[in-house]
């Protein structure tokens, strides 16, 4: 029986810079002559692993099934699992059940920086279009319909040069654009609305709430430092989020909870009052509402980002 070496667990993912993207693994080489990057690997590999940079990625897995780690969400995987992050959003994808000789491709990737394409918003307002796709990337989308489209534009941008991939990059994203069938895994961040008076009735909402988590939360409180009515505020608010202030402080709690949860080894009790919680049974109850699991089992889940299964 073979004997299992555990290393020391690290908290935080890991940051993968540019310059550290080795060839042999499955990385393009360097190029400075585009700014679209293809990244192709199997499982195990050392490019899976619990990592975030600086450049979105588009993420196709096209073999095995598994688990999905993106932010602070975690759900199962199969092929034509497609999903794009967002800058320094962590993820990392667990393949189970594998061959002995495991999976030769199994990750189909590009990566992409965002000033590129904010420059090129400025002199070509039909780039303005993907914006709204780029601002939900920050949570993390998972796109259905689209793995077979997914994988040609893939092979498409990763066969081109010059004009011919930026047109097959385009493409590509132009498909995400239209795409109706999505939705934002990680509540790691918030939307940034379009309106400056709900990003401001926003912003001031969570910094009050993340000021002092433990403190309560009164919508008349909140509608008076906006200079707004009770009603006003209310109606403002369920048209920017989609819910209640209550809906969105447990939100924000819970979202803290899952970072405690992953980055410490504080007991369930502890976490549940520091996320502002003023009962376990409370705790539970809006954590399995969010999440759709105990915090407990999501511990438990969350330690498999860094390719432990336990």
């Amino acid at each position: 029986m073979t004997e299992h070496v555990h290393l020391p667990r690290l908290k935080h993912p890991e940051f993968e810079h540019p310059f550290s993207r080795d060839p042999s693994l499955g990385y393009e080489a360097p190029d400075e002559s585009t700014v679209i990057h293809c990244v192709a690997h199997g499982f195990p590999s050392p490019l899976a692993r619990w990592h975030c940079h600086d450049e979105y990625e588009l993420h196709l897995i096209i073999a095995s099934a598994g688990r999905a780690f993106v932010g602070d969400y975690i759900g199962d995987f199969e092929p034509g699992h497609l999903v794009l992050t967002g800058p320094r959003l962590p993820h990392n994808w667990i393949s189970y059940e594998l061959p002995a000789e495991g999976l030769k491709v199994r990750d189909l990737g590009i990566q992409f920086p965002h000033a590129p394409i904010e420059a090129a918003m400025k002199a070509l307002p039909e780039m303005a279009e993907v914006l709204p796709l780029l601002e939900r990337a920050r949570h993390g989308i998972e796109f259905f319909g689209l793995a077979d489209a997914a994988q040609a534009h893939w092979h498409h941008v990763k066969g081109a040069k010059g004009l011919a991939r930026l047109t097959a990059f385009c493409q590509y994203m132009t498909d995400l654009v239209r795409c109706k069938d999505y939705r934002l895994l990680s509540h790691a961040h918030v939307l940034t609305p379009d309106e400056n008076v709900q990003f401001d009735l926003i912003d001031a909402v969570m910094h009050r709430v993340l000021g002092d988590l433990a403190k309560p939360v009164s919508m008349q409180e909140m509608a008076s430092s906006l200079g707004m009515g009770h009603q006003q505020f209310a109606r403002l608010f369920r048209r920017s989020t989609g819910g209640t202030l209550t809906d969105f402080v447990n939100r924000i709690r819970v979202n803290y909870a899952c970072k405690l949860l992953m980055e410490s080894d504080h007991t369930i009790s502890r976490v549940c009052y520091e996320a502002g919680f003023n009962n376990v049974s409370n705790f539970n109850r809006r954590f399995m509402e969010i999440k759709g699991i105990t915090p407990s089992g999501y511990r438990k889940l969350s330690h498999n980002r860094f390719g432990q299964k336990h």
